[in-house]
């Protein structure tokens, strides 16, 4: 196998070639570590790599391998995390300019939970700045410049999970971890082709990750299949001392029938063409081993607006020294430079009637969905945004009508992107399953199903030329 054919291979992959000794932790290690390097500056996809914690933590899982002890599917398998998780020895800069030397003398659970789990620390990837908390709209919102998807440079990878979602797409890392507030991990596995799983919210720690809102952030895998997805949530799935939000739950499976999934209504108006035609592809092979129920109608509730608001309300918390000392100025994008002045001037009543509602929302959804194993629909309206326009001006004609993106992380309940197809430019487009409280595990079931009968999660963007100046 060569050395392209072994950084896009799968954990599952990974793992049957250490275990019969053709590949060491160590030699996959360093063959990730070159790619970071040569690569990573192309997409905009690194902030540190890691050098050093990576062997270490290589040489080690071989020692273990050695000796017989193989703590997991992970074991000796190469990764990477979103900068804003952090990891003893490397700075934590949550993508932006006022952090750039911040650092924290402690890994994150998740990242620690990968530790025991065998794997391998190699770098910490790019990020929109605070994830996204102050409204930006452009690409350009990051202390690295513009995430770039491998599938066209022109184009952005997405936000927030930016170089997350890059990363595995262009096999620099063999998966990654990503965060969601609402949509930063299934807009970057849309728009880079990869596998990208939103956790029930509480199915995953989150100490040592920073905090844009406490009642919607979650932690989740970047991976290049829905399988891959499935063993590292396990991994890193489960209660913390350290997080009270945290809760250990057994992970439901759909067992001995075919499961039960329903189309969301109109969730193709106002679409490209390419995903919509894609999406109706999609339910063909879909069709083939589950039953499908056309025309769930979401219920009817201000969502997009209830997210706003909570952003706005707990960003503004979070962000407050921030905000008060001015450094805000020092942020990348200029819409992010007072964006947290806006949200700072949210008001208690509308935070209040927002998480109100949202509790209508969660029982309405309980109602609605509550007798399919997953809901489904296209995970974008459009292919990934080109790169040096605002985004509010680049597609007006698909502006999209139901997004099941807001809903589902004000609910908390877990999402799983997937790639379809391709459409204008190149560009992949995705479908998302969403399902019910901590049913991550039926999820994966059903898009393995899906993978297992196409080949788009296999598929490959072209390499890049980099010439010596360039690295």
């Amino acid at each position: 196998m060569n050395d392209a054919d072994l950084a896009f291979s799968n954990v599952a992959s990974l793992q049957a070639l250490m275990t019969k000794g053709a590949v060491s932790s160590l030699e996959l290690t360093e063959l990730y570590l070159d790619r970071l390097e040569k690569y990573g500056p192309v997409y905009n996809a690194v902030v540190t790599i890691v050098h050093e914690r990576a062997r270490a933590e290589a040489r080690r899982a071989d020692r273990e391998r050695a000796a017989g002890r193989v703590r997991g599917p992970l074991h000796g398998v190469p990764y990477g995390v979103k900068d804003l998780l952090a990891a003893r020895g490397a700075p934590t800069t949550w993508g932006a300019a006022p952090y750039r030397n911040q650092h924290f003398d402690f890994d994150a659970t998740v990242v620690r939970r990968l530790g025991h789990a065998g794997a391998v620390l190699l770098a910490k990837l790019a990020m929109v700045e605070l994830a996204g908390g102050f409204g930006y709209n452009d690409a350009d919102a990051s202390l690295t410049g513009p995430g770039k998807t491998p599938w066209n440079t022109a184009f952005w990878s997405g936000g927030s999970s930016s170089g997350s979602g890059a990363a595995v797409a262009a096999g620099l890392v063999a998966f990654a971890i990503g965060s969601e507030t609402s949509g930063s991990i299934l807009f970057p596995a849309t728009s880079c082709g990869v596998t990208g799983l939103r956790p029930t919210y509480g199915r995953v720690s989150r100490h040592g990750a920073m905090a844009l809102c406490w009642t919607l952030d979650k932690l989740g895998p970047m991976t290049r299949s829905a399988a891959d997805a499935e063993l590292v949530l396990r991994a890193i799935a489960g209660a913390d001392p350290s997080d009270e939000t945290a809760v250990a739950r057994p992970f439901a499976t759909v067992r001995g029938r075919r499961p039960r999934i329903g189309i969301l209504a109109k969730s193709t108006q106002k679409t490209m063409p390419a995903v919509k035609a894609n999406f109706e592809k999609s339910l063909a092979v879909l069709a083939g081993f589950c039953d499908l129920v056309p025309d769930v109608a979401l219920p009817d509730h201000p969502y997009d607006a209830a997210v706003g608001t909570i952003v706005n309300a707990e960003g503004a918390s979070a962000f407050r020294a921030l905000i008060e000392s001015g450094r805000a100025r020092e942020l990348r994008s200029a819409d992010d430079r007072t964006g947290g002045y806006v949200a700072y001037a949210t008001l208690a009543v509308d935070y209040i009637d927002a998480q109100r509602q949202r509790r209508q929302m969660i029982a309405s959804f309980e109602q609605a969905f509550g007798r399919y194993d997953a809901i489904v629909s296209p995970t974008l309206s459009t292919v990934a945004y080109p790169i040096g326009a605002p985004f509010d001006k680049t597609y007006p004609k698909y502006p999209g009508v139901v997004s099941l993106i807001s809903p589902g992380n004000l609910t908390g309940v877990p999402a799983l992107g997937f790639p379809n197809g391709f459409g204008d430019n190149g560009l992949p487009t995705g479908i998302a399953l969403l399902g019910r409280p901590f049913c991550e595990a039926k999820l994966t079931q059903i898009a393995r199903g899906y993978q297992a009968r196409t080949d788009f999660h296999r598929k490959r963007p072209p390499i890049p030329v980099v010439t010596s100046e360039a690295r």
